[in-house]
């Protein structure tokens, strides 16, 4: 019989080659999307550590989801993205605010509402990310390698047209 934590750590690594294989191809967008759902999964695992009277396990779930917020809010370019940026930053801000007070007070209810905001704006990047303009304006450490590596002329139309920001540009 495998001991327990030997079984856990075989499924962590099946769990972690899967997630790899799910984000081949990607783009810098689409793993924005995957950052989030990493948060809102991470906040849920702090709902349950509640339901559970587990303190360990929600302040480990907490940890993490900030771990991923932090990651976001340092990628942030309000040199290029301008307001949405700033938005964002504010957004941000407003999120680990209300996940330290939610868990602080081990109130499910206020957990679930910082995941609905979480949801809210992961559903506004991925109508992002159904837009190939959105790609080209990702601060360069989240792109893909692919999306990083110079196009040319003849692999894209639009490679002779300087890149603008956009409403977008974050």
């Amino acid at each position: 019989m495998q001991h327990p934590q030997a079984t856990h750590e075989r499924d962590m690594v099946n769990q972690m080659n899967y997630q790899e294989q799910a984000l081949t191809g990607a783009t810098g967008v689409d793993l924005i999307v995957a950052l989030y759902d990493g948060w809102i999964r991470f906040l849920y695992r702090a709902v349950a550590a509640v339901d559970a009277d587990d303190v360990i396990e929600r302040r480990y779930a907490i940890k993490r989801a900030l771990d991923i917020l932090m990651y976001l809010e340092a990628r942030l370019r309000p040199d290029i993205g301008g307001a949405p940026a700033r938005g964002l930053s504010d957004f941000y801000a407003a999120m680990f605010t209300m996940t330290l007070e939610a868990s602080h007070a081990a109130s499910k209810e206020d957990l679930l509402e910082v995941v609905a905001c979480v949801k809210n704006v992961r559903e506004a990047w991925v109508v992002v990310a159904k837009d190939p303009e959105a790609n080209r304006v990702l601060p360069r450490e989240l792109r893909t390698a692919q999306e990083r590596a110079p196009r040319t002329a003849m692999q894209s139309p639009v490679a002779s047209t300087p890149t603008q920001a956009t409403r977008w540009s974050a």
